[in-house]
């Protein structure tokens, strides 16, 4: 009964600052609905193609439009695509005059112009089979996950990783920055002289805390569905413990790093140095296959990323918890080394 009214009461702190609650259920859903809808047709927009034709442009320049079947091409005079490209708004250029054709990638914007300059080489080596009297054959593509099933869009891409860094938030700004307030406006200490038992106090916050990160993560995964027809690939019971995994060993995380600070202002910047390079080191908004093959296994023994693999290898791959056994025992790891350091330094005052 008293741990029930403790938790009852965590909930009526919580939801009493009606801000801060709407923002934590309403900003991931809508970055969610943002990059879903934005490339709700694949990895994102249609590649684009400034195309220059200077004294008539070649003489293969209709066989080669012909062959860009999936970049979107605009044909702009030299004055106007030279303005263009100066203001840095191309990412890749071709210019094709009678003695040949030129391909320029802008270096700011490597990962579209590379794409791009892809597509003109192999439209040009069509090009040239073709002149030759062959013709060439596409090898057709299948977009798919890991697991076997057809990628739904950034937005199921996106979503696990919106959980995750949603739960390492719960950690350290809901846990972790509300002990130090209790601590540093004395609430810690004048709670230390109540019959209330410390274990109470603390398993109330930790049932608030989980209850929490299930409604937030039912709420995201019914949008989803209901807006960009992402359904989930796997089991919801082994989804939502995993869910109850991530919180438990971040909000240790919370309680650990809440012991190293006793100000609000110290304990903002430490955390901030823990979750800014995680959320964006750990694969939430992007792949990390282009950086080197060290740097992806140091990021792997980070907690954020092999849980993040993890939820999205169940989500949208249809794995069992046992096929990322190796990463979540990690994330608990952390979880637990992080609840020992907590429990040995923690202090009412």
């Amino acid at each position: 009964m008293l741990l029930w009214r403790q938790f009852v009461m965590e909930w009526k702190l919580y939801l009493r600052d009606r801000g801060a609650t709407f923002w934590t259920f309403a900003f991931p859903v809508i970055l969610l609905l943002g990059f879903g809808f934005m490339f709700r047709e694949g990895a994102g927009p249609m590649t684009t193609l400034v195309w220059v034709t200077e004294g008539g442009g070649h003489a293969e320049d209709a066989a080669l439009t012909k062959a860009l079947t999936h970049v979107k091409i605009l044909k702009l005079d030299s004055v106007e695509a030279q303005h263009r490209w100066a203001k840095g708004e191309t990412a890749a250029q071709l210019e094709s005059s009678a003695q040949g054709h030129r391909l320029r990638v802008n270096s700011y914007l490597m990962a579209q112009g590379q794409t791009a300059a892809q597509m003109v080489q192999q439209a040009n080596l069509v090009v040239q089979a073709q002149a030759k009297g062959l013709q060439p054959e596409v090898i057709p593509i299948s977009v798919e996950s890991p697991g076997g099933r057809r990628n739904a869009g950034y937005g199921a891409f996106l979503l696990p990783g919106l959980l995750g860094v949603n739960l390492l938030s719960i950690g350290l700004f809901g846990v972790g920055m509300v002990n130090v307030a209790y601590r540093e406006k004395g609430k810690f200490r004048r709670l230390g002289v109540t019959p209330l038992p410390k274990w109470i106090f603390l398993l109330g916050q930790i049932l608030q805390r989980l209850t929490v990160s299930l409604a937030q993560a039912s709420f995201m995964v019914l949008v989803a569905r209901l807006a960009l027809n992402i359904r989930n690939q796997g089991s919801y019971p082994e989804f939502f413990l995993a869910i109850l995994m991530g919180t438990a060993a971040f909000m240790a995380m919370g309680f650990a790093l809440s012991t190293f600070t006793k100000t609000l202002e110290g304990y903002s910047a430490l955390s901030n140095v823990v979750f800014l390079p995680l959320m964006i080191l750990s694969g939430v908004y992007f792949t990390l296959d282009a950086a080197p093959l060290w740097i992806q296994k140091v990021l792997l023994a980070l907690p954020l990323a092999p849980y993040v693999k993890a939820l999205r290898g169940i989500f949208n791959d249809g794995a069992h918890l046992w096929n990322h056994a190796a990463g979540l025992a990690l994330v608990m790891a952390w979880g637990l080394v992080c609840f020992f350091i907590a429990v040995k330094r923690f202090r009412w005052n």
